[in-house]
């Protein structure tokens, strides 16, 4: 009966800790230790998830509990079913405690546009924990948190990953069910994955991971669990990119290409291409896509709305009060992109850009396994310091943007700190070649000294 015991008491501990993990944090949208309790059960078959508490993103739904994805206009709006993963999670018995805090309908880069405030970094509380999906990051970094689900779209599970100093993990487009997840810009979400160890993370893709009738993206490829030993995996790096970054990011990615190469594996230092367009094609293809899945939030079907006679005004003011300045700004773009005359001008071409960027990134998997990028330019940047300036928080995504849009898999991995702040390490592997990202993974994580 031990581990019975033990897992109710995790689950009770961190009831009793919730309030105060999140007085420090504001990592947590709400408690389900409740929901954990109910689920639980104690057979002598243990499912892989036994014995792990997790926490999902507030943008995934579960039965009869609040998805409010931290805005206002989804206050009081409960689930009506679970998401694909959720059914998946309580069938391996994972203990699911909590959702997380995060940017408004997942659109941000520092966890700072939420109605509930920002997220707090565990390592320096005036710092940010990334985004959009910080809270996960920040309550697997600084809470009895095992293993939390975010999601990604244009890099926002890797980069709250590397500013919280754990492992986050974007599989191939299609290798997890979005169903139940908050759409945003649905040809680029994904599920994430952010835990504290490899294994952990491994576990959770196994048991989340593949074909499901509810959602006609996800592949029915089998998973390849094969590890594979790292002197046979041949990775590409670029020390032209890591030459623009600062001078400590630099020297801490350099420092792990130094210790690839001591243990025979096979580096070549060639001039990866990072478009400058990747970014502008990114925040037009998701802009387009948000404003046309956010049409759904206009006050007749669920969510708050404001009292108004006239259905049209009806409509205007509940978009108007709700809505947060970052979901406005992108809702405003993607109708401008779209609107007529200009259409072809922008959408169209960023569509055809994108697949220039998808071709130019897999044709370095022919002669390559594994890309090594950098994750961030650089360590979590200070509250407020760049809510005010777009552009500026739009280029903290610059290397995990080209391979959203390219639908390929990617893992941010811990390389320690620089003055107390953690940074990572992106790797990227070709379509459904996730094994290679866990198997490099593992390998650094049992023999790299930060």
């Amino acid at each position: 009966m031990k581990p019975y015991n033990d897992t109710l008491d995790k689950i009770n501990l961190f009831d009793k800790n919730y309030q105060n993990i999140n007085k420090n944090l504001n990592c947590f949208t709400s408690n389900l230790s409740d929901f954990a309790r109910e689920n639980f059960y104690d057979y002598n078959k243990k499912g892989k998830l036994f014995g792990k508490l997790i926490a999902i993103k507030d943008n995934i739904n579960i039965t009869d509990y609040s998805t409010t994805c931290t805005s206002d206009i989804l206050t009081n709006y409960d689930s009506l079913y679970n998401a694909t993963v959720i059914d998946r999670i309580l069938n391996e018995q994972g203990s699911i405690v909590a959702k997380t805090n995060m940017d408004e309908f997942a659109m941000g880069s520092s966890s700072e546009y939420s109605n509930l405030g920002p997220v707090i970094n565990p390592y320096q509380s005036n710092r940010v924990a990334g985004g959009s999906s910080g809270g996960s990051a920040s309550a697997v970094a600084g809470s009895e948190i095992d293993i939390a689900l975010g999601s990604d779209t244009g890099g926002s599970v890797r980069q709250p990953a590397s500013f919280c100093g754990i492992y986050g993990f974007k599989p191939t487009y299609g290798r997890i069910s979005r169903y139940g997840l908050t759409a945003f810009a649905s040809s680029l979400d994904q599920v994430g994955i952010f835990t504290k160890n490899i294994d952990d993370l491994i576990m959770m893709f196994d048991s989340i991971a593949g074909y499901d009738k509810k959602d006609s993206n996800t592949s029915n490829l089998p998973l390849d669990k094969d590890m594979i030993d790292s002197t046979k995996i041949k990775i590409a790096y670029s020390k032209k990119i890591f030459d623009k970054l600062e001078s400590k990011v630099q020297k801490k990615l350099n420092a792990y290409v130094k210790f690839l190469g001591n243990h025979d594996i096979d580096l070549v230092d060639i001039d990866i291409n990072i478009p400058d367009y990747s970014i502008p094609t990114y925040y037009i293809i998701s802009a387009a896509e948000a404003c046309s899945n956010l049409s759904r939030y206009d006050g007749t079907r669920y969510g708050k709305r404001s009292k108004e006679t006239n259905l049209e005004s009806m409509y205007n003011k509940t978009r108007a009060k709700f809505f947060g300045e970052e979901v406005k700004r992108r809702i405003m773009i993607g109708n401008y992109v779209l609107s007529s005359g200009y259409y072809d001008a922008y959408y169209k071409k960023a569509q055809s850009v994108r697949r220039i960027i998808r071709d130019n990134m897999v044709k370095y998997f022919k002669k390559f396994d594994i890309i090594l990028l950098p994750t961030s330019p650089t360590t979590a940047f200070e509250i407020n310091e760049k809510k005010n300036k777009t552009i500026d928080m739009y280029l903290s995504d610059i290397f995990t943007i080209p391979l959203s849009l390219s639908g390929l898999p990617a893992i941010n991995i811990p390389l320690g700190n620089i003055d107390g702040l953690p940074l990572g390490a992106q790797l990227c592997a070709n379509h459904f070649q996730e094994n290679k990202l866990f198997s490099l993974s593992k390998f650094t994580e049992d023999n790299y000294t930060f």
